[in-house]
C-alpha cells in the first residue's frame, strides 16, 4: 500500500494534534488510520490502539483491514461486540495492543470499570459526524481527554461532519479537535486520484390525482400549521425538523404543568400536522401504493381507536377525498418516477452490460417496489439492502445483510437498492452508477451516496426529481448545505492555524461563526 500525498501530509498532522479528518468516501480514511496505528504502535509499544465504529459490520470491516495488512504477529488484535461476553472482554482487553469496537461496548465497560483507558495511545472514532449530544462516542472521548498524558491522540474521521458551524463545533469541543484536515472532490491534490463525476437530475412531472390528492392533505395541514401559529406555539418555517422540534419542547412543557391546556392542544394538533407532513411527501415524492399504504393505516388507527391524532384527521372531508383519489388509481398507476427509473436502467444496462448500480431511497417500502420493478429488466439481477426487521416491517437480519454485500462483491447481482443503511462507511465495491430515488436535504447523506462512484472509473450520479415539490427544495438545500460545510471548516481550520502559534489561546465559537446561521431549515 502506497499513500498518496495529501494522505502524508493529513498523516504528519494526526501524529502531532487531535486532528478531524474529512475526506470524500472511497480516498482512503482507513488507510491514514492503519499508518497512524503503526506509528503509534512503533514509538509507544506498551500503549493500545482504540479504533471506534457505529456499527457491528464496520468494525467487522475495520478488523478485516487491519488484519490482512499488518505483518503476522506485528500486534494482538482483538474486536469487540456485544457478541462479546463483557467479561471476556475484560480479560482481552489486558493483552490486546489494537481493539476494534462499538462505542456502546466500550462506554458500557468503562461504566462498570471492566477496562480502563490509561494505556491506550490513540483513539479513533470513524463516522465521526455522530459524536453529538450523549452518543456513547462521546463517553470515551470524554474519559480519554481525562487522561494527563501529552502523547495521547484522537483521530476523527468522516466524509461529511454537518453544514453549520454549531454542529461542527460541538463535534470537535467533544473530541478536543486541535486540528482539521479537508479535502473534497475538487481539491488539487485529491482529484488526480479519483475519477470524472458527471451528474443528471431526471425531472417528472407529477399526475394531476396526485395532485389532486397533495392538494387535499394540504388544506388540512395548512390548517393545523395557522391553529399552532394562533396558539402561539409555533412560529418560522413549516418543516417536519420544526414540527419534531415543537413536538419535543411541548413534551417538556406538558410533563412538568400537565394543567396547561394551551399546550397539550398544541400537542394534538402537533402530532396531525406530522402525520400529514408525511402523507404529503410520500404521495408527492414516493407513489401511490406508498401513500395510499399510510393513509390506510391512519384510518385503521383512528377506527381502532388507537391514535388520536389519525382520529381528528379522518374528519376532515378533505383526506377521505385525497384517500378516494389514490383508491381509484392503485394497481393502474404509480408515481412517474419508478417509469423514468425503469428507462434509466435500460439505458445504462444497454450502454453498458457489465455495470453495477446502487439505488438509495428513504422508505423500505418504496425500496421494495423498485426491488420488484427492475428485476424485470433484462440483465438486471437486484436485491435489497435493509437494516434490521421492524415492528409491522420487512428487514434483513446481520447475517442477511452480510450475504447480499457479498452476492454484489462477486458480481452474482449487480444492482443494490438500498435505503440508508448503504450509506456509511461499509466497504462497497466500485459501482458505475449511483442513483437517488428522490433528493435528500442532507448534506452528510448527500456526499456519503455520491462517493459510492467515480473512484477508480468514470461514474455517474442520476437524481430523480418530482417537479414543483419538496423533491426540488431538497435537492437545493443538500447542494448549498454542501458548500457551506466546506465553507464552515475552512474558516474553522484557519482560526485553529492561526491559534496554535498562540500556546494556551482557547477557540470560540464566536471566532468562526461570525455571519454563519446556527439554524438551517430542514424542509
Amino acid at each position: 500500500m502506497e499513500a498518496r500525498d495529501y494522505q502524508k501530509s493529513i498523516l504528519e498532522t494526526a501524529k502531532n494534534s487531535n486532528t478531524l479528518v474529512v475526506l470524500p468516501t472511497g480516498t482512503g480514511k482507513t488507510l491514514i488510520a492503519f499508518l497512524l496505528t503503526k506509528h503509534y504502535l512503533e514509538t509507544q509499544p506498551k500503549k493500545k490502539v482504540l479504533f471506534l465504529a457505529p456499527t457491528r459490520p464496520l468494525v467487522e470491516q475495520h478488523y478485516d483491514f487491519f488484519k490482512s495488512n499488518l505483518p503476522e504477529l506485528y500486534a494482538e488484535i482483538e474486536i469487540f461486540t456485544g457478541k462479546v461476553e463483557s467479561n471476556a472482554r475484560k480479560n482481552l482487553w489486558q493483552t490486546a495492543n489494537i481493539i476494534f469496537s462499538t462505542p456502546q461496548c466500550i462506554a458500557n465497560d468503562l461504566k462498570k470499570r471492566k477496562i480502563d483507558l490509561d494505556d491506550v495511545s490513540l483513539l479513533i472514532e470513524d463516522e465521526a459526524h455522530r459524536c453529538l449530544k450523549s452518543y456513547d462516542y462521546n463517553v470515551v472521548a470524554r474519559k480519554f481527554l481525562e487522561m494527563q498524558s501529552p502523547d495521547k491522540r484522537i483521530l476523527a474521521m468522516t466524509a461529511s461532519p454537518g453544514s453549520d458551524s454549531l454542529t461542527i463545533n460541538e463535534i470537535c469541543k467533544n473530541l478536543g479537535i486541535e486540528k482539521i484536515e479537508m479535502r473534497n472532490r475538487d481539491s488539487e491534490d485529491v482529484k488526480p486520484h479519483l475519477k470524472e463525476l458527471s451528474t443528471e437530475i431526471e425531472k417528472v412531472e407529477l399526475p394531476e390525482e396526485l395532485v389532486r390528492a397533495s392538494t387535499s392533505i394540504k388544506e388540512i395541514y395548512q390548517k393545523k400549521i395557522d391553529e399552532l401559529k394562533n396558539r402561539s406555539l409555533f412560529f418560522g418555517p413549516p418543516t417536519k425538523r420544526t414540527l419534531l422540534d415543537l413536538q419535543a419542547r411541548l413534551i417538556r412543557q406538558i410533563s412538568t404543568d400537565k394543567t396547561n391546556f394551551n399546550a397539550l392542544r398544541g400537542m394534538s394538533v402537533c402530532a396531525q400536522a406530522i402525520k400529514l407532513s408525511h402523507a404529503i411527501e410520500l404521495i408527492e415524492t414516493q407513489g401511490v401504493s406508498s401513500a395510499h399504504k399510510y393513509l390506510q393505516k391512519i384510518i385503521d388507527d383512528a377506527n381502532k381507536g388507537t391514535s388520536k391524532a389519525a382520529k381528528q384527521i379522518t374528519t376532515h372531508p378533505s383526506f377521505m377525498q385525497a384517500y378516494t383519489e389514490l383508491t381509484k388509481i392503485l394497481g393502474s398507476k404509480e408515481h412517474p418516477k419508478m417509469d423514468r427509473l425503469k428507462e434509466v436502467i435500460q439505458r445504462e444496462i444497454a450502454d453498458n452490460p457489465k455495470a453495477r448500480f446502487i439505488i438509495f431511497g428513504q422508505f423500505r417500502n418504496t425500496v421494495s417496489m423498485i426491488n420488484k420493478m427492475i428485476n424485470k429488466i433484462p440483465g438486471i439481477n437486484s436485491k435489497i439492502f435493509v437494516g434490521q426487521m421492524k415492528k409491522d416491517d420487512t428487514g434483513l437480519s446481520q447475517k442477511e445483510q452480510h450475504e447480499v454485500l457479498q452476492e454484489f462483491r462477486d458480481r452474482e447481482i449487480n444492482v443494490l437498492t438500498s435505503t440508508s443503511i448503504g450509506e456509511e462507511g461499509l466497504d462497497l465495491p466500485e459501482v458505475n452508477c449511483v442513483i437517488f430515488y428522490e433528493p435528500i436535504p442532507s448534506a452528510i447523506r448527500t456526499i456519503q451516496r455520491t462517493g459510492r462512484t467515480a473512484r477508480l472509473h468514470a461514474g455517474k450520479l442520476i437524481v430523480l426529481l418530482t417537479k414543483k415539490t419538496r423533491d426540488e427544495s431538497s435537492h437545493l438545500i443538500s447542494a448549498r448545505r454542501e458548500k457551506k460545510m466546506y465553507k464552515v471548516l475552512g474558516e474553522m481550520k484557519h482560526t485553529m492555524d492561526r491559534v496554535d502559534d498562540s500556546p494556551g489561546k482557547e477557540i470560540k465559537l464566536s471566532d468562526f461563526m461570525k455571519s454563519e446561521e446556527t439554524h438551517e431549515d430542514n424542509n
